[in-house]
């Protein structure tokens, strides 16, 4: 009974180990994303007034739009936990999601017929880069953002769908999936690719059980306060003009630094090459979906990291051909199991170390926001995009901002249009025409703007004569005489 225990779970301890240690390495990361303040504010905003809103409450130019937010559920949720568990509640659940993913993706290679080697090789190293902390902070996808729901539930759904056993709980998470963020859509591709596989093969069991689910997951994703207006919501984030502005929706190649996307390289190469000199290795699904969403992520970096996750069992039985067999899998996985209990056992030491550490950006501080409050209560104020969930979070509305992360799910497109010229693309220069016919329109009085911009203040203090009222540590106030 022993040994048995010792095959099935040397892997799993192995791989959730390593790689909660190296999350939790990660974890003031893990809070770097700028929106996490608004969502914890939207949380608490719906659990005290007991229901959704419509209409954005903490902004003077929304301008009446109504204001989708696709991920209510993840705010409630996580405004909960950081109410009773603070910034410490919120890195332990991320990091039990991250672990779930990679338990999830090693009983699928194991499934497969891959080896325990193969698949430590191919689950930790994709399960490494997909949260992409390297690449292109804040935008971590393994992070305390609904972004972690999408990553979650794609990987159970590729999961499911292998392994045929459970399909027909697909649409009871789509529900929940549908609540919890956006990228929901992702799941009815991913039953669709499994669908049109069994067609091809002219499997009609397996066609019928797919055809099912998806039809299932499609119904439940209007089991929402919004309705089939969330479909209504999605658009106005896909194929916005606002995403030429935000980074993880550009290419793969304009997100490349170095050295830090070097092993994402080297893994995509490798994928490749395998791919290209064995095209025998099955199932084919999940080779289809490798494929697609490495398209999708060259087009559009937010893709590459479900490359990294569906790729995991194609590389795997790759591997596994390439690797000698491993006379005793037994011993194998003994050894795997010892490493790691001994990488578990570090844990709370690694948690220990970054917890003093833990807390939003490093962005905008409480004193900013309460020099603000005390100096200028009644400020118009114009801030800059990447302050606009943190000033939410610490203010509430006391005095409202002018733009944040929500983008077009909150604000109209003249009113983006108008914040995205002010700024030369690609530069720290400034449109001034733009600042001019900007600050005229809006009634600026108020500037919340980043301390590293010397041009700006050069422009607003030099040329038109306003004040530098505040220098804080990350961010300059200034305001009209």
């Amino acid at each position: 009974m022993i040994s048995s225990y010792v095959q099935k779970s040397g892997v799993h301890v192995f791989l959730i180990s390593l790689a909660c240690v190296y999350y939790l390495l990660n974890a003031p990361l893990l809070l770097g994303h700028y929106d996490l303040g608004w969502h914890l504010a939207a949380g608490d905003y719906i659990r005290d007034q007991g229901n959704i809103p419509f209409h954005d409450p903490w902004s003077f130019t929304s301008g009446g739009r109504q204001w989708y937010n696709l991920s209510w559920l993840w705010d409630v949720i996580a405004g909960v936990v950081f109410q009773y568990t603070n910034f410490s509640g919120l890195i332990l659940f991320v990091v039990a999601c991250g672990a779930v993913i990679v338990g999830y993706l090693a009983s699928v290679c194991l499934s497969s017929g891959a080896s325990a080697i193969a698949v430590c090789i191919s689950v930790l190293s994709a399960c490494l880069l997909y949260p992409a902390f390297a690449v292109t902070p804040p935008n971590i996808y393994l992070a305390a953002s609904p972004n972690t729901s999408t990553m979650l539930f794609s990987v159970i759904f590729y999961g499911e769908c292998l392994k045929r056993t459970r399909w027909f709980l697909l649409p009871a998470i789509m529900v929940l999936w549908a609540n919890l963020h956006g990228g929901f859509l992702l799941g009815l591709p991913i039953v669709g690719v499994f669908c049109g596989a069994a067609l091809l093969r002219r499997d009609w069991a397996s066609f019928k059980i797919y055809a099912l689910a998806g039809v299932g997951c499609f119904v439940a994703t209007f089991i929402n306060p919004l309705g089939w207006h969330i479909y209504e919501g999605l658009t106005t984030v896909l194929g916005h003009f606002s995403q030429s502005y935000i980074s993880e929706w550009w290419s793969y190649f304009a997100n490349i630094s170095l050295p830090g996307s070097i092993p994402g390289i080297i893994y995509i190469l490798i994928f490749i090459a395998f791919e290209l000199f064995d095209r025998t290795v099955r199932p084919i699904e999940s080779r289809v979906l490798s494929w697609l969403f490495l398209f999708l992520g060259l087009y559009q970096f937010r893709y590459m990291s479900f490359f990294f996750l569906f790729s995991t069992v194609p590389l795997a039985l790759h591997l596994d051909r390439l690797l000698p067999k491993q006379p005793n899998d037994f011993k194998v996985q003994q050894s795997l199991l010892a490493a790691g209990i001994i990488a578990a056992c570090t844990l709370p030491l690694v948690y220990r170390q970054i917890d003093p550490a833990l807390g939003l950006p490093d962005m905008l501080s409480k004193q900013d926001v309460l020099y603000l409050e005390t100096h200028f209560p009644h400020a118009r104020l114009l801030n800059h995009w990447n302050y606009g969930g943190i000033f939410i979070f610490h203010d509430r509305g006391a005095i409202p901002v002018f733009i944040d992360g929500r983008a077009a799910t909150a604000y109209p497109d003249a009113l983006l249009r108008d914040y995205f010229g002010l700024l030369k693309p690609g530069s720290m220069e400034i449109n001034e025409t733009a600042w001019d016919s900007l600050l005229e329109k809006y009634r600026i009085d108020t500037v919340l703007w980043v301390k590293a911009h010397e041009e700006l203040r050069r422009f607003l203090v030099g040329k038109r004569g306003w004040k530098e009222a505040y220098a804080g540590s990350y961010a300059n106030i200034f305001v009209k005489p």
